[in-house]
């Protein structure tokens, strides 16, 4: 038995505890989570939903004047590399990891209406997955599964787990 569960990203722990924690693995790692970075990954753990590079861009500028393009994407890539946040290929969008402290696959649900995203932690499918690519000799680079659709709510179901 290992972990499972589907929790809406970022909302499981607070953004302080979030903080923190990113603080003491890059301290681990010997990186440095600069104060722009450290304010990058605080503005995408606040918004309950995944956020594009200009819409960090725009938050970033309201406290650190001159903000500019490259110095957000260094900061998303260098957050990706740590583990600290997940990029959304199929909506180009950024997203605060609910548990960085372990490693693991992203796997993610994406209510195409309504936006929210919930990020999956779920071994099984996680292993079904690596079966699967030994089986046909691929070497992943990342492994990110994302699904669109309606959520519970939007498609007046019930049973998505952590909705707000």
């Amino acid at each position: 038995g290992g972990r499972g569960g589907m929790k809406t990203s970022g909302v499981d722990a607070s953004v302080t505890e979030i903080l923190r924690q990113a603080e003491r693995l890059c301290n681990v790692r010997g990186v440095r989570l600069t104060p722009r970075r450290r304010k990058v990954l605080e503005i995408l753990c606040l918004r309950p939903g995944p956020m594009g590079a200009y819409q960090v861009l725009e938050q970033l500028a309201e406290t650190v004047p001159g903000a500019k393009p490259p110095m957000v994407s260094r900061a998303l890539e260098f957050l990706q590399q740590q583990g600290l946040i997940h990029r959304l290929e199929s909506i180009n969008a950024f997203i605060g990891c609910a548990h960085p402290d372990h490693p693991h696959a992203g796997q993610f649900l994406i209510c195409d209406e309504c936006g929210q995203v919930w990020e999956l932690e779920d071994d099984a499918l996680e292993q079904e997955l690596k079966t699967a690519l030994r089986r046909v000799g691929f070497q992943p680079c990342s492994q990110v599964v994302e699904v669109t659709g309606r959520c519970a709510r939007c498609s007046g179901k019930q049973g998505m787990g952590d909705e707000p």
